[in-house]
């Protein structure tokens, strides 16, 4: 039975202690505010009635500006200032410094009922008290606007940031597919073929899709499997080319480190055998440049075409989508830190890439 009570006990007083400390937590920045407000006052006051005197007259000074102002957060401002307009919002907070500056005339007369000499000073003060009411309330009114503008500010960069990464997703999830789509038909042709290079293909696909389910999904991956991953996708292709087509790859500088958004560059490279390649009648090449430092990177993807290519609108419905996704894509991760040139020549297909690495 004893048990049974004090573990009650225990349980109660444990509620109430959560429950302050959430009070606390919750109402601690206007406690030290207040607190600072009035050691403000007090230090700043005259001592010639002793330092009593001034600790009861700043905490009545101080506890009455704090009425005012939660009056004003909580009551005025939603009321007036945001339903009827300032003009309204002003007039209701001249009344309510009016209606205040007495009240608090008063306390300090009651407090103050046997020495007629300070009651006197307070009376004969009320216009320093109504004006001074009157300007912390403003002044809390500024601080609630710049507050709300400042919150308002923070909400709309986190839509923004939001909005960014659903942006982003929606162009990764439309790269993609749109890969593995590619790889599959490749596989498909060398199995048809009966190739013993259908299971090396077999390999490397999964890798690569490895690659992108579990690692893709960040902001930035590391640019050597980045690279790794390209280099897969070169070799894949030159397994269903063969001979007719000349695919060189090499990678200069350092990648140890560095970072970069995933799958920026093989739009480029895709592009090279979809579209640049599609339609050559002789031997055709790929050649692919990347050299990277600490800070930088560049990128280069050349590839021969046909002189006559497929018109613009047989390229979209082929399902072209690459190279517009990753513009959008490099807008989105570098804004301004990147710089793509591309360059179409009859018979030449030239994309250079400078990204400026985190």
């Amino acid at each position: 039975m004893f048990s049974i009570k004090a573990l009650e006990i225990i349980r109660e007083s444990n509620i109430a202690h959560s429950r302050i400390r959430s009070i606390l937590e919750r109402y601690s920045n206007h406690i030290l505010f207040w607190v600072a407000f009035y050691l403000f006052f007090v230090l700043n006051d005259g001592k010639e009635q002793g330092l009593l005197f001034v600790l009861n007259k700043e905490l009545i000074n101080v506890g009455f500006y704090a009425c005012v102002v939660y009056v004003n957060l909580l009551y005025l401002i939603p009321k007036y200032f945001n339903e009827k307009g300032v003009l309204k919002y002003l007039v209701a907070l001249g009344l309510t410094a009016v209606i205040i500056t007495p009240i608090k005339t008063l306390a300090f007369y009651l407090f103050y009922s046997d020495n007629p000499d300070i009651q006197g000073y307070f009376i004969e003060r009320q216009g320093d008290i109504f004006l001074s009411t009157l300007l912390i309330a403003l002044g809390s009114c500024g601080f609630k606007i710049i507050n709300d503008w400042a919150f308002h500010q923070r909400e709309k960069q986190e839509l923004q940031k939001r909005s960014l990464e659903s942006e982003l997703n929606f162009l990764k999830s439309q790269i993609n597919p749109h890969f593995l789509f590619n790889t599959l038909n490749n596989l498909y042709a060398l199995t048809l073929k009966k190739s013993d290079d259908a299971p090396e293909i077999v390999l490397k696909l999964s890798e690569m899709m490895r690659y992108m389910l579990y690692e893709c999904n960040e902001k930035r991956v590391m640019l050597s499997k980045e690279i790794n991953y390209l280099r897969n996708y070169l070799d894949l292709e030159s397994i269903r080319q063969g001979s007719k087509v000349n695919i060189e790859f090499t990678s200069t500088g350092s990648v140890d480190s560095q970072k970069i958004a995933p799958l920026v560059f093989i739009p480029f490279v895709e592009n090279c055998f979809k579209h640049g390649l599609k339609n050559e009648i002789g031997d055709g090449y790929v050649k692919i440049e990347i050299n990277a430092s600490y800070t930088d990177l560049n990128l280069k993807v050349v590839n021969s075409k046909a002189s006559s290519l497929p018109s613009p609108a047989s390229i979209k419905k082929s399902g072209g989508i690459g190279l517009l996704n990753v513009r959008k894509r490099l807008d989105l991760h570098y804004g301004e830190h990147y710089n793509l040139e591309i360059k179409d020549f009859p018979n030449e297909y030239i994309v250079k890439l400078y990204l400026k690495l985190d």
